[in-house]
């Protein structure tokens, strides 16, 4: 049974979180040649702005808060 991991910005309402992963899952299966979509779990792994850093900046000094 495939995992898909996702790890991104929190924010994200319920309803994209599915439409993401109907996407990530028919992909792996397109690109696999078949499967079964309840075959497959995707996880979300949902991470703070000040604890995502890329160089010396974190993602909140990249995209403050509005």
């Amino acid at each position: 049974m495939p995992t898909i991991r996702v790890e991104m910005l929190k924010g994200r309402m319920p309803e994209q979180k599915k439409k993401i992963a109907r996407e990530l899952v028919d992909g792996f299966i397109r690109g696999a040649g078949g499967g079964k979509p309840e075959a497959f779990h995707v996880v979300f792994i949902e991470v703070e702005k000040d604890d995502w850093v890329v160089g010396y900046e974190t993602m909140r000094d990249k995209y403050p808060d509005k």
